[in-house]
């Protein structure tokens, strides 16, 4: 997940009380019935003072009351990661990715790394992606740690709000599978990503 916070926020100048997300290529404000999302693209100018995040863009202006946070957010607002970076996808690594259908995501993924197979595995992979649109996709966890380098993660891609897999399925399989959930990021509008690795015990 991107950083949250439960906050004032004056959304072109009307008041509003909420909670702020700071995602990878939005900020979304929800509060009082009202959804505001921000596309980082769009962003003009983003500064901080006096603990009041200020954020001028193409669709108007938001000021968010985040306190000690104002500075930080403002800096990656202005300086936004990667999805390679938010991956902890690095040159000279080695990668595999299966039943991942996302061609941008896979040339980008192809053009970071030093070795990447697609719908097989290579061995002493650093990262896995596994696409996973129905929960049945999740049986294959056992398996794959067998190509996994020992600190290396597998990166479950799934669908936003699909009854078909849930983000308990994707923690319930792993920890099945004897693997610890760490981190869950927005991949794209439609999909999330959740980071799945073997215990340092059996590392």
């Amino acid at each position: 997940m991107g950083d949250e916070a439960l906050c004032r926020a004056w959304i072109d100048g009307v008041e509003v009380k909420g909670k702020a997300m700071l995602e990878t290529d939005e900020l979304i404000f929800r509060g009082e019935g009202r959804r505001y999302v921000i596309p980082l693209r769009s962003v003009t100018r983003a500064r901080a003072e006096s603990g009041r995040l200020s954020i001028a863009h193409t669709g108007g202006v938001a000021v968010l009351d985040l306190e000690r946070d104002a500075e930080r957010w403002a800096r990656k607002i202005l300086n936004p990661r990667g999805m390679m970076d938010k991956l902890g996808v690095k040159a000279g690594m080695t990668v595999s990715a299966l039943g991942v259908n996302q061609a941008e995501f896979l040339a980008d993924l192809n053009d970071s790394v030093e070795r990447l197979a697609t719908d097989t595995l290579l061995p002493d992979s650093d990262i896995i992606f596994l696409g996973a649109e129905e929960r049945e996709a999740l049986d294959r966890l056992r398996d794959i740690q067998g190509s996994l380098a020992r600190a290396g993660a597998i990166w479950v891609i799934r669908p936003k709000g699909s009854p078909r897999i849930s983000e308990a399925d994707v923690m319930n399989a792993g920890h099945a599978a004897g693997l610890v959930d760490t981190k869950v990021i927005r991949f794209s509008d439609t999909h999330t990503a959740e980071r799945l690795v073997i215990p340092r015990e059996r590392r």
